[in-house]
This record gives C-alpha cells, sequence and structure tokens, in this order.
C-alpha cells in the first residue's frame, strides 16, 4: 500500500515544472518585479512564448485587439493572469512529454480540458473572480491518475476494473487496492510543485468539497465541473450525472441543478478547438 506523498515522489518525470516557470512567478510576485524582466524571461522559452502569444490573441481570452509582443500582453492581462496563463501552457507542454504505457493520453487531455472549461464556465456564471485560476485547477485536477499509471499502473488497472464491475466510486476502489484515492496524489503534486495553496486544497477536495477549507466554493464548483467531464467521457445523460452530484452544493454555488445540460453543451462546443490550443497531438 501506498501514500499519495510516496507516489509523488517516485516520479521523476512529474518532480518539478520547468525552472522558467518559477523565476517568471518569482517576478510576478516580487514588488521589484518588472514587466520588462518577466517578458524577458518568457522570451527565454520559445515554446512558451508562442503558447502565451498564440492564446492571448485567441477566442479563448476574446481581446479586441492583438496583442504583437509577451511585453504588451502582461499589462493588458494583468498579473494575476499571466501566471494563470504561464502556468496553464508549462502544464500543457509537460504533459504531451509523459505518456504512460496504459493510458490513453489523447482521452486524458480532453478530459483535462472538458473539467477545465466546465470549472472556468461555472465560475463565470457565478460571478467568481477566479475564473482563470479555476480553468488552470481544472486541467490539473487529474493529475494524480498521471502519477498513478506511471508509478503503480497494475494497482491502478486494478481499481478501475474492479470499481466498473462492482458499480462503486473509483476513490474508494483506489484507496482499498493502492492506499490512496487520485485526488490525494493530486494535491501531493501541486504542494511537490509548490504551487499556490488553492491549488493543492482544491484539488484535494474534489471528492468531498466541503474539506477544502477556505476554497470550499471553489472545490464545489470543481466538483461538478468533473461530473459533467465524466458525462462527456462515457456519454452519459446529463440526468444520470446529476444524482452524483449533491444538491447542497448547487444551493452552495449559487446555481439550479437544470443548468446542467445546458453548461455541458455550451463547454461541448468550444472543446476541439481548446484541446487543439494546449493538447495539438490530441486534436
Amino acid at each position: 500500500m501506498y501514500s499519495a506523498q510516496e507516489l509523488v515522489t517516485y516520479i521523476e518525470s512529474l518532480a518539478a515544472l520547468p525552472s522558467v516557470y518559477y523565476r517568471v512567478r518569482e517576478q510576478l510576485e516580487s514588488p521589484d518585479g518588472s514587466i520588462k524582466e518577466i517578458s524577458n524571461l518568457i522570451e527565454t522559452d520559445t515554446a512558451l512564448t508562442a503558447g502565451v502569444l498564440k492564446l492571448v490573441n485567441s477566442a479563448f481570452y476574446g481581446l479586441s485587439r492583438k496583442i504583437e509582443s509577451v511585453e504588451q500582453a502582461i499589462p493588458v492581462l494583468g498579473l494575476r493572469q499571466t501566471h494563470e496563463l504561464v502556468l496553464a501552457i508549462t502544464v500543457s507542454n509537460v504533459f504531451e512529454g509523459i505518456r504512460p504505457q496504459n493510458m490513453d493520453m489523447r482521452r486524458y487531455w480532453i478530459g483535462c480540458m472538458m473539467t477545465a472549461l466546465t470549472a472556468r464556465e461555472l465560475a463565470y456564471l457565478t460571478c467568481n473572480p477566479s475564473a482563470n485560476r479555476l480553468f488552470v485547477i481544472g486541467l490539473l485536477a487529474d493529475t494524480g491518475h498521471l502519477v498513478m499509471y506511471q508509478t503503480v499502473p497494475e494497482r491502478t488497472i486494478e481499481a478501475q476494473a474492479i470499481a466498473d464491475a462492482r458499480g462503486e466510486p473509483l476513490f474508494e476502489a483506489e484507496r482499498r487496492i493502492v492506499g490512496c484515492d487520485s485526488a490525494e496524489v493530486g494535491a501531493a503534486l501541486m504542494d511537490n510543485w509548490k504551487l499556490p495553496t488553492s491549488f493543492a486544497e482544491t484539488i484535494g477536495a474534489q471528492i468531498t468539497p466541503r474539506l477544502a477549507g477556505k476554497h470550499v466554493i471553489e472545490a464545489e464548483l470543481l466538483h461538478v465541473a468533473i461530473a459533467v467531464s465524466k458525462a462527456d467521457r462515457y456519454n452519459e445523460p446529463s440526468e444520470w450525472a446529476l444524482q452524483h452530484i449533491d444538491p447542497r452544493i448547487w444551493n452552495n454555488i449559487g446555481l439550479n441543478p437544470v443548468t446542467f445540460p445546458r453548461i455541458r453543451e455550451a463547454v461541448e462546443m468550444n472543446l476541439s478547438s481548446c484541446t487543439a490550443m494546449f493538447f495539438p497531438k490530441a486534436a
């Protein structure tokens, strides 16, 4: 049996994000940081620079004018959104370099994007100011499975098979067979990456949002987003998916369950284009 932290320490390919991300974040958080220095750091990474300019000029951000340079993009986005954008691109580049033998990575990338887009849409609908951060959290929500399929593939496959055969929640089978569930592993990875505490707390509480402390609303939005993503993956009717969401969560986030199918439809319309932007190999 394994703990979440043990599994994370076993996986070198996900042990840390590229150093350029941490250097950019340090500048973004520093009172002495400058837009010029931040843009210079981003521009040391060709893939990161291309990703920033492609995304900031796409319908994803919907800006009214064309952005020609990273230095021009930062004041338009603001420091917080710049951090979220850099992190999202960095993570998508890391994801594309990882291909566990027993994992359908194309399906995985699509699922990550479905969760991310839904979390962002839910944040907009509830006027939550952390919409772009929730997008990135949604993108990272299932990283626990990425670690588990890399480190303990046989046990992870067994847990999935048993959960499918018995119709039991996957996290229960994972705790029994692996020793921890994917949400716990994902939270441990966020801590290992030294991301803001909201990432680990929200991702770790995606199964039971009330455990997220001051981030409970974000965890509830993520919980609903994951339900939408699972319904899409397994081609389930929205009515079935709704059965897995505690009605109290809808009250807490201020939405009516009848919006579920409309949210799902709106996200599915943008799924292909956004997946192609972040994960070209899945297109």
